[in-house]
């Protein structure tokens, strides 16, 4: 299993008890340098930059947010609301496949709308002409899939074979280019510039025949942007270079590059014992907090984890019934024992929008510190009323 770095940054001299447990915390002043990076990379190349909420959307942070990035894209009804409700800027709407008691919301909301398929735009034209009667203002968008995978998991590539996300880009034909504003295409999960050129050599050639048709070209998500090791110049040129060759306005939807590094998981350990070899049950789980766990699967870093020389590894395990919810081994920063504290690493994007109360565990709060001022905030604290309201 692979780990996943994390950079632990001002967390690293953070109290864990200051907070209870479990417990997100993010930290406002690496979201703002995040997002600084993001507004200098659309500034420089004149590319419009979203936050992606499907992967960080603790909308009390929107007005840090909305300093510095033009809008946010949302992944249907649901979302679109939260973003009309606490963003600002422009919002991107796109979904696999709308329900038709969604639709006029989503349009009224919505600055673009992005469908998979051209017969989705075309079942759904009706209500496009309604709105736009009505005096609604939205532009129309196609999701391609561009045919060419570049995904290190195939569960998460877009590319991968028989995709359902995105019309595949060797069907696109004139007739179809003519019901739209703008092309969409998202085809990378945590990578650099290179996956990203490659990938865009290949929908070249597609889309250029229609070049000076589109309004705007949207190159999704899975931008590593804010990563140190990041191409950021190689990016800028890029951007700047597909508006002149395209004559479109270039969108780039980051996400995880939004709070990359930006929040920790607290957890305390319950208990201690034997199997073979030291195990563990803490109050965070797997399959309840940190679901990426299990399914990429990966294995988070932990807040000054010791060296696997020095010490042996204790397997940390989560309090539900599932025979699976086992984070990892790890080497503990002290003696492992009942009431100790610890943290796991950039766990502010996915993880906290992932969260289920799956066997009645407990949702983790959300904290918001400033490392700067050291200012500390609890957003939220969940209930057993928050885990009976959500059955029946």
């Amino acid at each position: 299993m692979e780990t996943r770095a994390g950079d632990p940054g001002a967390f690293a001299d953070f109290d864990l008890s200051r907070v209870d447990s479990p417990a997100f915390v993010v930290d406002a002043a690496k979201l703002r340098a995040n997002l600084r990076v993001l507004a200098d990379i659309g500034e420089q190349s004149g590319a419009k930059v979203l936050c992606a909420l499907k992967a960080f959307s603790m909308w009390s942070t929107a007005p840090i947010v909305g300093e510095y990035l033009d809008g946010v894209c949302t992944s249907g009804l649901w979302e679109a609301r939260l973003a009309s409700e606490f963003y600002d800027g422009e919002i991107t709407t796109y979904c696999a496949a709308y329900k038709p008691e969604d639709m006029d919301e989503i349009l009224r909301l919505s600055d673009h709308v992005v469908f998979n398929s051209p017969t989705q735009i075309e079942r759904f034209w009706p209500f496009i002409e309604g709105a736009r009667a009505r005096g609604d203002r939205f532009d129309i968008g196609l999701r391609i899939n561009p045919q060419h995978p570049e995904g290190e998991v195939l569960k998460y590539d877009p590319s991968a074979p028989h995709s359902r996300l995105g019309f595949p880009i060797d069907q696109l034909t004139a007739e179809h280019v003519e019901l739209v504003d703008g092309i969409h295409f998202h085809n990378l999960c945590e990578q650099d510039f290179e996956p990203l050129q490659r990938t865009w050599e290949k929908v070249f050639d597609y889309l250029e025949p229609y070049f000076g048709q589109f309004k705007w070209i949207n190159i999704g998500g899975g931008h590593h942007v804010t990563r140190a090791d990041y191409q950021r110049e190689e990016l800028i040129e890029f951007l700047a270079d597909m508006a002149e060759d395209t004559g479109a306005q270039i969108y780039i939807e980051p996400g995880e590059a939004v709070a990359l590094d930006a929040g920790i998981l607290v957890g305390t350990i319950l208990d201690v014992g034997w199997n073979g070899m030291p195990v563990a049950v803490v109050d965070i789980s797997a399959t309840c907090h940190m679901p990426d766990v299990i399914e990429a699967p990966y294995r988070p870093a932990m807040l000054d984890e010791g060296d696997t020389g020095d010490a042996e590894p204790i397997r940390l395990g989560g309090p539900s019934c599932l025979a699976g919810d086992v984070i990892g081994d790890y080497v503990m920063p002290v003696e492992p024992e009942p009431g100790q504290r610890f943290a796991f690493l950039d766990q502010a994007h996915y993880s906290m929008v992932k969260t289920t109360t799956f066997n009645g565990v407990p949702l983790p709060s959300i904290w918001l510190w400033d490392s700067e001022s050291d200012a500390l905030e609890c957003v939220r604290q969940f209930t057993y009323e928050d885990f009976r309201d959500r059955l029946s």
